[in-house]
């Protein structure tokens, strides 16, 4: 149940969550029914399809997260903890004085990889889910170059903004990078 999402594509997450999420059939808006006694179109709601992307969103990549955050702990010598806890330190102080130095060089190096996802968005996710009753509040700069782009012909406007947005993750990218070496910790290169 966690990890299986991670290697599913997010047409078939799509498909899935077009099922539960179905006004008439679905499972969730069932519970949402038999909760709040009222009809939930999430999908074209414009209140709940920005919460139903980032829940959807985190579900899909908890298990990969897990993965990568269990073999960054799995790493830590456990002597650490029985000193620190002969020298009187309980599970908050350990938390803040090993594990999170133990683990920080994996978070810097997961925040350089993720950080050009804080531009991208999830143009797959988004794609599969929004209509036009939600592009107000579901559009990002990649479905938005997809509509006038391809849609609308509108070319060499969409290749400026598709330009500009890889200029932005470039310089995010190389900022972080030197943040992360700046701080002591290492980077991408």
């Amino acid at each position: 149940m966690l990890y299986l999402p991670y290697f599913i594509s997010w047409v078939i997450m799509g498909g899935l969550i077009m099922n539960f999420l179905d006004p008439s059939t679905g499972i969730i808006t069932a519970i949402i029914k038999a909760f709040t006694g009222q009809d939930m179109q999430v999908l074209t709601s414009k209140s709940a399809f920005v919460p139903m992307l980032v829940i959807s969103d985190v579900y899909k990549g908890m298990g990969w997260g897990t993965i990568i955050y269990f073999a960054a702990l799995s790493g830590v010598d456990p002597q650490l903890y029985e000193a620190a806890s002969i020298d009187g330190a309980k599970r908050f102080k350990q938390l803040l004085h090993i594990t999170i130095p133990a683990i920080m060089p994996t978070v810097i190096i997961m925040l350089i990889l993720n950080c050009n996802n804080i531009l991208n968005a999830g143009f797959d996710q988004i794609f599969m889910l929004y209509s036009a009753p939600v592009y107000d509040v579901a559009d990002i700069i990649d479905t938005y170059v997809y509509r006038i782009g391809i849609k609308q012909t509108n070319y060499s406007f969409s290749t400026a903004a598709g330009m500009f947005k890889s200029v932005i993750a470039l310089i995010l990218i190389v900022s972080v990078n030197f943040a992360a070496k700046k701080s002591g910790n290492e980077g991408i290169w």
